[in-house]
């Protein structure tokens, strides 16, 4: 069947996020509109690394986790490699299923002083981009990696922020999203922020990710200041209910934003029981984002 058209905001909380939050609903009418159309969604890291194409699918329906995004190199095996027909039948693959297939993630970086390398992780994302367009994703993820030491800052800032407009330019015809995830050396949000501030374009966005470094400085709410206006269709979280991170304090800033994006988590524990841990989590963003609401 089709894809899932973007949801009714009023049949937010019976379609999404259950029966224990439509009952929150109707026990304190003070709860908030905003944020109803985020939605809970997986990266294929670890948790789902050797899962194949149709054990990701059967196991993100089973937990009502609806929207994935593919890492390169998995056992799912897409990759540019694929024939048309073969993209066709992962597209199909996507279409017959309630899970929305969100779009590639991959490790292209565009840092390098050196022009050949630059050109070779244009070209490779300008691939992924072909292909996220062919299986009916939405976007594809890169990352901004380092700052060379020998460069100055604002130099490697303008040369990132320069790469990702070409690929955003690209992938016009493709209707792809360039999400630039908060990763590595260039974590800090300001740096995010002089990037895309050069990029300038519509279809370059932030992932914003949970990395625990965009809490330093002066804190969560102020780097998420810094990107909120270009936040992209997704954010990357950890367990939430693994370390120090305060993801309720997070929800509260996506709720506030009306973000209605994806949420997508990106696991790093060992569960015995991998399928039963993401139902978990699945429980934890609906009662995160219920508090969240219920205090807006």
């Amino acid at each position: 069947m089709p894809s899932p058209s973007p949801l009714d905001r009023r049949h937010f909380i019976s379609t999404l996020l259950g029966a224990s939050a439509a009952a929150a609903v109707s026990a304190n009418a003070k709860l908030t509109y905003k944020g109803e159309n985020m939605r809970f969604g997986l990266v294929t890291y670890m948790w789902a690394a050797d899962w194949d194409l149709p054990t990701l699918i059967t196991n993100c329906e089973s937990t009502e986790t609806l929207g994935v995004e593919l890492r390169v190199d998995h056992a799912h095996k897409v990759a540019p490699s694929l024939t048309a027909a073969e993209r066709d039948e992962v597209r199909k693959r996507f279409e017959d299923s309630p899970v929305e297939i969100l779009g590639m993630g991959t490790n292209f970086e565009f840092h390098a002083a050196d022009p050949a390398e630059l050109k070779k992780n244009l070209d490779g994302a300008k691939e992924y981009i072909k292909l996220s367009h062919d299986i009916g994703g939405s976007g594809v993820k890169v990352k901004p990696n380092n700052l060379p030491k020998d460069v100055p800052v604002e130099k490697t800032l303008e040369q990132i922020g320069k790469a990702l407009a070409e690929l955003a330019d690209f992938s016009t015809g493709f209707g792809q999203q360039i999400r630039l995830e908060v990763h590595g050396g260039v974590s800090d949000l300001g740096n995010i922020q002089k990037i895309m501030q050069v990029a300038d374009h519509p279809l370059v966005r932030v992932c914003w990710n949970c990395n625990d470094q965009d809490l330093d400085g002066e804190g969560i709410e102020a780097n998420f200041a810094k990107v909120k206006d270009y936040l992209g269709a997704t954010v990357h979280v950890r367990e939430f209910n693994e370390g120090k991170y305060p993801y309720a304090k997070l929800a509260k800033l996506l709720v506030a934003e009306d973000y209605e994006g994806w949420v997508l988590m990106e696991a790093r524990t060992k569960p015995a029981d991998r399928v039963a841990a993401l139902a978990e989590q699945r429980e934890l963003f609906t009662k995160l984002v219920t508090a969240a609401r219920e205090e807006g």
